[in-house]
């Protein structure tokens, strides 16, 4: 759920005077993977010029679509234990929709973005589905839970099946089980974030310089996202670290647990080090602050620890051993920097769902290149799509839908000038060791997607 750089060429095709979109065309991977590192003890300087920070605000020149406004609805948990992030999040689209908008995108086109509240429920999702399409709505945006997901993209395929002339399309902004970009893929399916496959490829490969990394034990949340990050993360040390012993695992109820101390207990008994986890929310920031009050002093490895009211329960304990893997973090600096400055003093809130800004992004590329915002000429458009992001170039990968991005592996650490954005008000931060470029993270597909 979370920015470095490398700027392409301008697309001639947009009239535009800021930061632009680059053409579908895939370039060779290097016969080495090399890996980008920041030295071990330091985090990586916010403040070095790079085509990052150098960024600005998107401008452009009235595009074809100005005056057209589209409408999008996105369907995730405004309550219970894990409506604090799904509320945060809605906030960051209601505030890039602005940015955004109008010459904030190629096609000139007013986005405009509501939420329902799914309580986390894929039966809860199908319901608000069909009030949002009977609505007239188009573009359904949702990402927490896969599980919720995968019953949405079934859902969303099946109805463009039946209504030709009335497709919908679903962005998926931080769902990240593989199976919807490999055995159940859909045409009408775009994941903004880094599936489980690619996170864990980049985990793994930080895992395995750890020398002091002897003993991992999986605790995950026991729905699709919490069993795939135990699959990957098993297969992948196989591969890469085959000395490291697994001493256990453990899958709990999604957002039920409240006391997490049990499993602590569990977690010391084993012996472990170091735990791989890709909670997240209550499930995450209650795991961390039970260890915090049970005395266990192991690593964490996590998708999710700057989500909401996890730093918070990081707190001062944390440093040194709370690892967070993503394709963004904290002290990205530049226009992100910027935004997420301008985000926290209107909101008293913390920017850090990237994938808000990419969805915008190739959402208006896409449609300026198809000089329509029908969604059956903007998956075209999509498929293939490459643009300048805020951690440089990204790709809407083709045969699967799935976004090549940037990854990074972060810690958690005490504020300071290289690494300044502190969330929550902790003192704290995420700060850069590593960056693993678009061909090092990449994973293949299965993928055999049906096109109409």
């Amino acid at each position: 759920m979370t920015f470095k750089i490398r700027y392409l060429a301008l697309a001639a095709a947009f009239a535009c005077t800021g930061t632009v979109f680059a053409q579908p065309a895939t370039p060779a991977k290097p016969a080495t993977p090399a890996v980008k590192a920041a030295p071990a003890a330091k985090a990586a300087p916010a403040a070095k010029a790079t085509p990052s920070n150098m960024a600005t605000a998107p401008k452009f020149a009235p595009g074809p679509l100005t005056g057209e406004t589209v409408k999008m609805v996105r369907i995730d948990p405004l309550t219970g234990l894990l409506g604090p992030v799904g509320t945060s999040q809605i906030k960051g689209y209601q505030f890039f929709a602005e940015k955004f908008s109008g010459t904030g995108n190629p096609a000139g086109v007013k986005f405009e973005i509501t939420a329902m509240d799914n309580k986390l429920s894929p039966a809860e999702s199908l319901n608000v589905l069909k009030a949002a399409i009977d609505q007239g709505v188009r573009y359904i945006i949702q990402g927490n839970g896969s599980s919720v997901a995968l019953a949405l993209s079934d859902a969303i395929t099946k109805h463009n099946e039946r209504n030709p002339g009335k497709e919908v399309l679903f962005l998926n902004d931080s769902a990240v089980d593989p199976d919807l970009t490999n055995s159940k893929c859909s045409y009408w399916h775009f994941r903004f974030d880094a599936d489980t496959s690619m996170k864990i490829e980049a985990m793994s490969s930080f895992i395995a310089t750890q020398s002091d990394i002897k003993k991992v034990y999986f605790l995950n949340q026991n729905y699709s996202h919490g069993h795939q990050v135990v699959k990957f993360g098993k297969e992948a040390l196989a591969r890469k670290r085959p000395d490291i012993q697994v001493v256990g695992e453990d899958l709990h109820p999604l957002a039920q647990t409240r006391d997490f101390a049990p499993y602590i207990a569990k977690i010391k008994a084993s012996g472990a080090d170091t735990v791989i986890t890709g909670n997240w929310g209550s499930d995450l920031s209650l795991l961390i602050k039970a260890a915090n009050e049970n005395g266990y002093n192991g690593k964490f490895f996590t998708y999710y620890a700057g989500v909401t009211g996890t730093p918070t329960a990081l707190g001062q304990n944390g440093a040194g051993r709370v690892y967070q893997i993503a394709y963004n973090h904290y002290n990205m600096g530049g226009q992100m920097e910027k935004w997420m400055k301008e985000f926290n003093a209107k909101y008293n809130d913390d920017f850090y769902t990237g994938s808000t800004i990419r969805i915008y992004e190739m959402l208006g590329a896409a449609m300026a290149k198809a000089k329509s915002t029908d969604p059956v000429k903007v998956a075209a458009a999509l498929a293939g799509l490459r643009v300048q992001s805020f951690n440089g170039e990204v790709e809407m990968r083709k045969s699967d839908h799935q976004l090549q991005q940037p990854l990074y592996m972060s810690v958690w650490q005490k504020a300071d000038a290289k690494s300044p954005y502190s969330p929550e008000k902790t003192g704290m931060t995420l700060a850069m060791l590593t960056e693993y470029p678009n061909y090092v993270s990449s994973t293949p597909t299965s993928c055999q997607m049906k096109r109409p």
